[in-house]
């Protein structure tokens, strides 16, 4: 079920286009680029169904989840070949728990270095920073990450 006001849930349905469009759908996530300043390779990993609460999720999300971050972690190190891989849980939307969702974010030296900070200080700093990835750049690493992506079982990937 998608809540017609939640942001993810248009970008899942493909209502409202991401740049790269979706990477990897698999039965219970969609696994896509982020549309904020996070740095380029930074991917959203979201369930399906509208779900505000890890402790919503069924069963099933549940088993698909630690497989799907470790395999989008592995895209992403083959990809982009960062230091680190943050792996952390954003789920707000003007201080209302919104779709829940796992942020997947290459963690490079250059970033490190150009903000001076690493871990949440650097999220915080690219936020702060309000650079985005251009269009052209995210389809560039979405069609390299997608090929990552082509033997998961029980995905698909597409431009869409």
């Amino acid at each position: 079920m998608a809540d017609t006001e939640c942001a993810a849930c248009r970008f899942i349905q493909g209502v409202e286009p991401v740049p790269g469009g979706t990477l990897l759908r698999t039965a219970q996530w969609v696994v896509q680029h982020s549309k904020g300043p996070l740095g380029l390779g930074t991917l959203a990993v979201m369930p399906v169904r509208h779900v505000v609460h890890v402790a919503g999720l069924t069963a099933d999300e549940s088993a698909e989840l630690g497989p799907l971050l470790q395999r989008t972690s592995a895209a992403l190190h083959a990809t982009m070949n960062p230091e680190q891989v943050y792996v952390c849980l954003w789920s707000h939307a003007d201080a209302v728990p919104g779709h829940l969702h796992f942020v997947v974010q290459p963690a490079c030296r250059d970033d490190m270095a150009e903000h001076d900070a690493y871990g949440p200080v650097l999220q915080l700093a690219m936020s702060q920073a309000n650079r985005v990835p251009s269009a052209a750049a995210v389809e560039e690493v979405c069609a390299r990450l997608r090929a990552e992506f082509s033997d998961v079982p029980g995905g698909t990937t597409t431009g869409v």
